[in-house]
């Protein structure tokens, strides 16, 4: 289990919502291929997300902390983020780039065109969803 991905915020909460979605597939083949690797700041970020109010009446509370109980324990925490950047043009999206490069992630599978316009950052794959679900 050597492949690394770093999924954004947006991906996993379309995951844990639409168990019948892309970005659910994309999620389940990332765990089977290889590791999700995370950071404490974009846990963070993942926790506020999907515990906001908008959401309960798709997913209740205890279904959401269950999930990320059971996520924590599948997914690899990087702590040591000696690398940082500021090339982003979302400043808040600067910490996917971070987290990719530290814990040398193969690709980063996102939505986001502040962060997929920056394809390939450092050798580091920046693909849709539906890219991602394209390739091997």
């Amino acid at each position: 289990m050597n492949r690394r991905f770093v999924l954004d915020t947006n991906i996993i909460v379309s995951s844990v919502l639409l168990t019948k979605s892309k970005p659910n597939t994309a999620f389940k083949k990332a765990q089977q291929l290889g590791i999700i690797i995370v950071s404490p700041t974009t846990w963070q970020e993942l926790e506020t997300v999907l515990f906001r109010s908008k959401f309960d009446r798709y997913i209740t509370l205890e279904e959401r902390q269950q999930f990320l109980l059971d996520l924590s324990q599948t997914v690899e925490f990087i702590l040591e983020m000696g690398f940082t950047t500021d090339i982003c043009r979302d400043p808040k999206d600067n910490k996917y780039l971070e987290l990719a490069v530290n814990g040398q992630a193969e690709s980063i599978i996102t939505g986001d065109q502040d962060l997929l316009i920056l394809y390939p950052f450092q050798s580091i794959n920046i693909i849709t969803v539906h890219d991602f679900l394209l390739s091997n």
